[in-house]
């Protein structure tokens, strides 16, 4: 018979059970760390976003644009204007839907409900929302004043649609490709290469094409960067608990 905890008619702990116990403990409080540092980035990051849409708002653009964007368009490379432009292409009006379209209804068909409704969050969810600050902030796009336009485009200028567009569909898309795919493959490499080379090159090219000032491509990674945050943790949820997917639902989930 085995000893009990005098007054509670409980068995002592083992000492596996106490190592288990301790173990559980650090994990949930690495855990609560790690959330609470995120929270810090997430507000951080929100104030800075505010911050440059309220000076958007009351400024046409800054000193350091200019100069950042004549130093950019000044660069001395053959075809510099060409490969923008296909940078460019992808976020294009009709055809960043297209290339939505059939990225959602690809993973519908690989039976990847989650990644299909994550992606929609992330890329509507992120433009809608692109949409509303550009029309609170109401700042004018570049002119031939000040840089060289390479362009007529419609809307206000913060932030840039198409940052938030890839940083929202490729990003999501990047982390996607390297949760999946096999860890160390070739497929994966590629993946995670061909989804950020869009997301580090669109910035530049808003900006040596005169359709954004660099500070509304700033703006635009900053707000892109946390609705793709805010979608990824949407969809680990969504994964976890199967929300699209009740059939691969854990047998003790409900339990």
């Amino acid at each position: 018979m085995r000893d009990e905890i005098p007054g509670t008619g409980e068995a002592p702990e083992t000492p596996r059970q106490a190592v288990r116990r301790r173990w559980d403990w650090l994990r949930r409080l690495a855990a609560a760390r790690r959330l609470l540092r995120a929270e810090v980035v997430f507000l951080a990051g929100l104030a800075a976003f505010s911050v440059l849409a309220l000076l958007a708002k009351a400024n046409a653009y800054f000193a350091w644009d200019e100069r950042v964007a004549d130093a950019l368009q000044s660069l001395p490379v053959p075809g510099m204007e060409a490969a923008m432009r296909a940078v460019s292409l992808p976020g294009d009006g009709v055809t960043s839907w297209l290339i939505f379209f059939a990225a959602f209804i690809g993973f519908f068909a690989r039976g990847r409900r989650s990644e299909a409704f994550g992606l929609m969050l992330s890329t509507a969810g992120g433009s809608g929302i692109n949409r509303l600050v550009k029309y609170l902030v109401a700042r004018p796009r570049p002119t031939m004043e000040h840089v060289r336009v390479s362009g007529a485009w419609a809307h206000e200028s913060f932030p840039s649609g198409h940052v938030t567009f890839y940083v929202c569909f490729f990003g999501f898309l990047f982390f996607v490709a390297f949760a999946l795919l096999p860890k160390g493959s070739t497929a994966r490499r590629a993946a995670c290469a061909l989804a950020a080379l869009p997301v580090l090159l669109v910035g530049l090219s808003r900006v040596y094409l005169g359709a954004h000032w660099p500070s509304d491509t700033l703006g635009a990674y900053l707000f892109s960067g946390l609705w793709l945050a805010f979608s990824l943790e949407m969809y680990r949820r969504w994964k976890r608990r199967a929300s699209f997917h009740p059939e691969e639902k854990p047998p003790d989930a409900g339990q």
